[in-house]
């Protein structure tokens, strides 16, 4: 029996570069204690609350909301999945959680944004964030970032294209803007990117 059919609902927390501020920690753990939740995390490093009485979810959003919580509906624009990054890896080249701040702060408030597609940053060629395997997709190397695009996992996994090579942060924005640009204009209600590349005016025809 599913949760909308048992009279239980769940919410998921979006956790900008999987991170979770100690407040907002304390106000999940007080949660789970009270109503005996369960919490589930999420391949794309956010925190799903399950099993909350229907009575209970407006005051459970509203005790999270309260702490900072940013929760996962349609039409947002998606956080990007991060690896660690330089500041515990020692392979990191760059700062993951600073560079997924930037893209935040210029397409977050972006409303109606369509599914079906992912952000991804890896702070070094190894590509522990999975970027080859995403829609957009930001791998550091000691030149700035390449850019991928088209990758996704499922049944049948497809690696993305670099479409740019050696950009700065503002290129990245500035290629992530172009991209959804494009494909909200080719996309009726959901679709991933790899879908959309051989596309006649798709802006990166070719691999670089």
């Amino acid at each position: 029996m599913s949760e909308e059919t048992s009279g239980f609902k769940s919410v998921t927390l979006l956790l900008e570069a999987g991170n979770l501020p100690a407040d907002l920690l304390h106000a999940v753990d007080e949660l789970v204690a009270r109503l005996g939740l369960r919490v589930y995390l999420s391949t794309a490093q956010n925190l799903r609350l399950i099993g909350i009485p229907a009575a209970e979810l407006d005051d459970v959003k509203a005790l999270l909301g309260a702490r900072g919580a940013i929760f996962k509906g349609p039409g947002k624009f998606p956080v990007p999945k991060v690896c660690i990054g330089k500041q515990d890896c020692n392979l990191g080249l760059v700062d993951t959680a600073a560079l997924s701040r930037l893209i935040m702060e210029r397409f977050g408030d972006r409303m109606n944004v369509k599914p079906k597609f992912k952000i991804a940053i890896a702070g070094c060629p190894a590509s522990c964030s999975n970027a080859l395997l995403t829609d957009i997709g930001m791998v550091a190397t000691r030149n700035g970032y390449d850019i991928y695009v088209g990758g996704k996992g499922g049944p049948t996994p497809l690696v993305g294209r670099r479409i740019v090579r050696r950009a700065d942060d503002m290129e990245v924005l500035r290629v992530i803007g172009q991209l959804v640009d494009f494909h909200d204009v080719k996309t009726g209600k959901k679709q991933r990117m790899a879908k959309l590349l051989d596309e006649p005016d798709f802006p990166y025809p070719e691999a670089v």
